[in-house]
């Protein structure tokens, strides 16, 4: 097991902060610009003063080593000892909380504890300068300690942290004798279970990634969840991040810890909710600074880890709201203080890799005892696109203008009104460029920085304003502003080669995206936080492209046959349908002919996939125009809970007569769902599931035609391939599902296509009319 590491403000923070939970708008310093300021700073300074200076110490806390780290700002070693601590924020110095300036200075005595000693000083000068970021105001504060007065600080500090190492230790002891001991949770591997499980546990000891295609049916979260468990019964990794992109596929790893639990596991497991689901109703329209669940937040905090963790072992939404009910805590805070301690964290891919929201007490700094579990694995292509690009819209800066006019204006309104108008005027830069050019967009590869830097002026006199006002639709518009300025900044952080700045003059104004092309290294930096990671998911093929596009080129791979008999689904591609967009007019009348002869053969539920809502809404009504006998059920856009349910439950429900489905590929009936039996027996698949042409989807294309020469299989064939394979795998659950998948474009039968096919479709048949299709669908079901 490697050394547990612990940052030198953690421990501080841990425990010596008191008080209230910080408010939700805190410092708009970002990374780069606190970099920034330091070296500023840091440049001041002369010749002998050492910047960064690393500091770490070795402790032990209940029979095991830590080690102690932290760099200090600035350290100048001669006659006497100096060290600086540098801190940045918005509030002047006189605002700062005493907890927070004894946070500060705690830090810095740290810092002086360990190199009083290291360096043998018998004192040493601590200097605290706060730079106040709006103003650029310096203040510094000096304090002379002892090495002995240092020493029994940290003694102290190191103590007290004990106490919570003991009770981790403790129940870690428990924990690892119960893993070691703990069982297949079934009386036998499923086909292929033994070897997933198998190569699991090598890449968690070799420290590498292993991508997994693992189809529906062969118990992928079981076989990766049993052997990371084991490999922690063994000390080889201390934390599990068990990740993924719905909450079903959370609700799956929490049922596979109940099962391993009935066969005597001892796990602590969290799964964290999103702020907004887990929030208490009454928190949500109330200020901070008015929520008695984050007034005196860190006051309580320490009891109410204490009496959850000695009660409880799984900790749901509902575990986490009556804990923090009884103790008076912030829910979502709560929760991510109790994953500290915890053994299995299941939480949304955004907290290892978004760079807004990432969990900081757990990825500052490499840590080996960490591993990912990454479910799901080909949403996160996407996803991690997302996370790294930023949008903001004029619309948003000409709403609030016109909501000042008619506002009662103040002195310091003034000031905001002064900054939002240059805001203004940048956007309005922007959008005469549109003048001298026909085309509605414009594509720039270098960051915008008259804009950006009026953002961060808008902020700057923004925050402090708001905290004074009232609310009201002003406030709640010019906060909406604000944080999506925040947003674009510190995306901006990342800019490079990757990124396009996409400028859209629609018909509600500019629209500016920073857009991110290829996250792969940042995907990179955050698994390193990490001993290793297994990707895994029905549908990863090829292989090397979610490798390239998830920043893991020399990952490991092993593809899973189907645990499923072949003859359980009938492959069929037919050759006789063009739904290529000039000819989907023509090809119409066979689509529907079609989809007639696969649900007429055999009274049923079936599922129709297409490519988008307009040509499934064409499909669907000239079906039930031609078909009106038959029950038809079509997805909408923007469908409440209440309407996803009730489509679901048509197929769920017992009934006579045939139901037929139409959905869109890639949606919310496409995947994560399961109808088992006779809940589904057939699907059709209009298309080869290709995005639509779009600006951001050709800046795609371009770029990695440039990189590797596969612009086109990168931006549209692989993702519409992928949510083909998707919304077929919706037919074949469990061993007892029968049915047929029709393919119904002629692209599939090319060897673009035919090559992207999983082993279990490889007995698939070529279909030439409507008449041979009919006798396929027979067939099948004859036998």
């Amino acid at each position: 097991m490697a050394v547990t590491k612990i940052g030198i403000r953690q421990l501080v923070e841990f425990i010596l902060r008191m008080g209230d939970l910080n408010a939700s708008m805190n410092s708009q310093n970002t990374a780069l610009e606190g970099a920034r300021i330091h070296r500023k700073l840091q440049n001041r300074r002369d010749e002998d003063y050492e910047k960064e200076y690393s500091v770490k110490r070795i402790v032990e806390m209940d029979g095991e080593e830590f080690t102690i780290e932290g760099r200090a700002d600035g350290v100048v070693i001669g006659d006497d000892l100096f060290i600086e601590e540098i801190k940045t924020s918005d509030p002047t110095f006189d605002e700062l909380s005493e907890n927070t300036k004894t946070l500060y200075w705690s830090q810095a005595k740290v810092y002086g504890a360990i190199l009083t000693q290291d360096l043998d000083f018998e004192k040493v000068t601590i200097q605290l300068t706060y730079y106040q970021r709006p103003t650029d105001d310096i203040v510094e504060k000096q304090q002379e300690f002892t090495r002995d007065e240092l020493s029994a600080f940290f003694d102290d500090l190191v103590e007290q942290y004990e106490k919570w190492v003991k009770l981790r230790n403790d129940w870690r002891s428990k924990r690892n004798q119960a893993a070691r001991k703990l069982e297949f949770p079934f009386p036998e591997y499923r086909n292929g279970q033994r070897d997933l499980a198998v190569a699991v546990y090598k890449t968690i000891l070799t420290e590498q990634r292993l991508f997994v295609e693992a189809p529906t049916g062969t118990g992928k979260t079981i076989s990766t969840m049993f052997p990371t468990i084991k490999a922690l019964g063994e000390e080889k990794i201390e934390r599990i991040f068990y990740l993924t992109a719905k909450q079903s596929t959370q609700h799956v790893a929490e049922e596979a810890v109940e099962l391993m639990e009935k066969d005597g596991l001892k796990l602590k497991s969290i799964t964290i909710t999103a702020k907004d689901r887990i929030t208490f109703p009454e928190e949500v329209d109330m200020k901070p600074e008015e929520n008695p669940y984050m007034i005196g937040y860190y006051d309580r905090i320490k009891d109410g880890l204490e009496d959850a963790l000695a009660h409880e072992n799984r900790f749901d939404k509902t575990v986490i709201q009556s804990y923090a009910k009884k103790h008076m805590l912030d829910p979502f805070e709560f929760s991510l203080d109790l994953s500290l301690f915890c053994d299995l964290i299941i939480g949304d891919y955004n907290y290892l890799f978004d760079p807004m929201v990432y969990l900081q007490r757990f990825f500052t700094m490499e840590d080996k005892n960490n591993f990912f579990l990454i479910d799901e694995a080909h949403n996160l292509v996407s996803r991690s696109r997302a996370m790294y690009s930023a949008v903001v819209e004029h619309a948003l800066v000409v709403k609030a203008q016109e909501l000042f006019q008619t506002a009662k204006g103040d002195v310091d309104s003034k000031q905001v009104k002064r900054r939002l108008s240059q805001l203004d005027n940048e956007f309005e830069l922007i959008h005469q460029a549109f003048e001298n050019q026909a085309e509605d967009h414009m594509v720039e590869y270098n960051p915008l920085d008259g804009l950006e830097k009026a953002m961060l002026n808008f902020n700057e006199v923004t925050r402090e304003w708001l905290t004074k006002q009232p609310d009201t639709d002003l406030t709640s518009t010019i906060l909406d502003l604000f944080f999506a300025n925040n947003a674009y900044v510190k995306i901006s952080e990342f800019f490079d080669e990757s990124y396009r700045v996409l400028i859209q003059d629609t018909d509600d104004g500019i629209k500016i995206e920073e857009q991110i092309l290829d996250p792969s290294p940042y995907l990179d930096a955050s698994l390193k936080k990490g001993r290793g990671a297994v990707f895994f998911s029905a549908t990863l093929s090829p292989v090397e492209y979610y490798q390239e596009t998830l920043g893991s080129k020399d990952g490991l791979s092993l593809r899973m046959a189907s645990p499923f008999n072949q003859q359980q689904q009938n492959i069929l591609i037919t050759n006789y349908i063009d739904t290529r967009y000039a000819a989907r007019e023509h090809s119409l009348p066979n689509i529907i002919a079609s989809i007639a002869t696969l649900v007429e053969a055999k009274e049923g539920n079936y599922l129709i996939f297409g490519p988008s809502y307009a040509y499934l809404n064409q499909i669907a009504d000239a079906f039930h125009e031609m078909h009106p006998e038959i029950e038809v059920q079509t997805q909408t856009n923007q469908m409440s809970m209440e309407e996803r349910t009730a489509f679901l439950d048509a197929f769920r429900t017992e009934r006579s007569g045939t139901l037929v489905g139409f959905a869109v590929l890639g949606g919310l009936f496409s995947e994560g769902i399961d109808l088992v039996n006779e809940q589904l027996i057939g699907v059709g698949i209009v298309s080869v599931g290709l995005p639509g042409l779009s600006i951001e989807r050709n800046l795609l294309k371009d770029y990695f035609d440039d990189k590797n020469g596969h612009g086109f299989e990168y931006a549209y064939q692989l993702p519409g391939m992928n949510h083909v394979l998707q919304s077929a795998g919706r037919l074949i659950r469990t061993r007892h599902d029968r049915g047929n998948i029709v393919l119904m474009d002629q692209r599939f039968v090319t060897s673009r296509y035919l090559n992207l096919f999983p082993w279990h479709w490889k007995k698939y048949q070529k279909i030439y009319s409507v008449s041979d299709l009919q006798k396929a669908v027979e067939a099948f079901w004859s036998l």
